[in-house]
């Protein structure tokens, strides 16, 4: 019995995070709160954290908290940026800018680049928010975690960091 619990919860495991990783990140220039357009491209030679969030997201914002410990720990070596699609507006992002004291960018996106990253189709059209993508120094997904049970420390704890810290230790290919 208790080898098929841990045989189910390893399932579950791999389930929850990285199924959407290991091919080239989609690219992408969205517009942030200043119309300032930031490209994927841009972020080529570093770590590139892409956060799929909804302002209104409970999880999207204890996130916005482990995001900035990220970026004082590891400075220029990991860039983060926020996406998010409508209903959210320059209004709500304001105020959840302002809420939160976050400091990276949060893009605007109309849903076409959630869905090439998400892989989201007609068949498969649920978003699961907040979900996030680790993009390594050359343009490859190399983890990504939607929210659960399962993936918490990521969004909460010090899981990210063990992430980054894997990734930073791995040679570029």
């Amino acid at each position: 019995m208790k080898l098929i619990v841990a045989t189910v919860l390893s399932a579950a495991c791999l389930c929850a995070a990285g199924e959407l990783s290991g091919g080239r990140a989609p690219g992408f220039a969205l517009p942030d709160l200043q119309l300032k357009f930031h490209d994927g491209q841009d972020y080529r030679g570093k770590i590139l954290i892409v956060e799929f969030m909804q302002t209104s997201c409970p999880h999207c914002e204890t996130f916005s908290g482990v995001l900035k410990k990220v970026l004082a720990k590891y400075g220029d070596r990991v860039a983060a940026l926020a996406i998010t699609n409508p209903p959210d507006n320059q209004s709500t992002v304001g105020q959840y800018v302002a809420r939160t004291g976050s400091r990276i960018p949060i893009l605007f996106d109309c849903g076409q680049v959630a869905a090439a990253f998400l892989k989201v189709t007609p068949k498969n059209p649920t978003i699961n928010l907040p979900h996030v993508f680790l993009v390594d120094s050359q343009g490859i997904i190399r983890n990504d975690f939607a929210y659960s049970l399962l993936t918490r420390d990521i969004f909460e704890g010090d899981g990210l960091f063990r992430e980054l810290d894997r990734l930073l230790a791995a040679k570029p290919k």
